[in-house]
């Protein structure tokens, strides 16, 4: 569904201390945004924010940041921020395709792809957020060690990324095709994975070490 334009988003979202837009600036000084020497973990395609806030909220020694493209959504992330005074998350609006523009060596802990697009079609796979193309690019940011954590409802998309890691000389440390029914304790849940949810959909959901 195509969302509506929202104006007034971006002037709003500029305002506030906790929206990074001039991300390239930001390559290599993360450490100094935040203030301290915590962990930074990164959510790509963060949407309305809700995983963000619950992360940031619950663990206030990790430092977290949010990335997606619309602004009519990340409005919603940041008012989500704003309103418990989530002090340990930024949310940034800008294309994942350059990411490696705005993160330097070492900089990223983790990593959180929460039912990014399927991207179906052969000639779109390199699109996927856990194609190989992408896998680069967070090699050249992540720390040695660090782990992917990929939800996704996408039988075709969890199968092939599975590929995709191994390739890449990622491990897979945990895999389950229902994650709602599994020994998993430490997941929160999204908009987008209760509403389907509630419909009888199940979530797939997999840890991947970078070696």
């Amino acid at each position: 569904m195509r969302l509506r334009k929202k104006w007034w988003a971006r002037p709003e979202m500029e305002a506030s201390s906790l929206t990074i837009t001039e991300v390239q600036k930001y390559k290599g000084k993360w450490k100094e945004e935040f203030k301290n020497q915590n962990d930074i973990y990164l959510e790509l395609g963060c949407g309305r924010g809700k995983f963000l806030y619950t992360q940031a909220l619950n663990n206030t020694n990790i430092n977290y940041i949010g990335i997606d493209l619309k602004d009519e959504v990340l409005i919603y992330a940041l008012k989500k921020l704003q309103e418990d005074e989530v002090t340990n998350a930024r949310i940034m609006p800008m294309n994942i395709a350059q990411i490696e523009e705005v993160f330097d060596k070492d900089e990223i802990s983790r990593i959180y792809i929460n039912f990014c697009n399927p991207w179906p079609k052969r000639r779109q796979k390199k699109r996927r957020l856990t194609h190989t193309v992408f896998l680069n690019r967070y090699r050249k940011f992540l720390k040695l060690g660090s782990e992917i954590w990929f939800k996704t409802d996408d039988r075709e998309l969890f199968e092939e990324s599975q590929e995709y890691f191994k390739e890449n000389n990622f491990e897979i440390r945990y895999l389950t095709y229902d994650l709602h029914s599994s020994d998993f304790t430490e997941n929160v849940v999204t908009e987008y994975e209760e509403k389907f949810t509630s419909l009888g959909m199940k979530t797939m959901f997999l840890i991947a070490k970078m070696l």
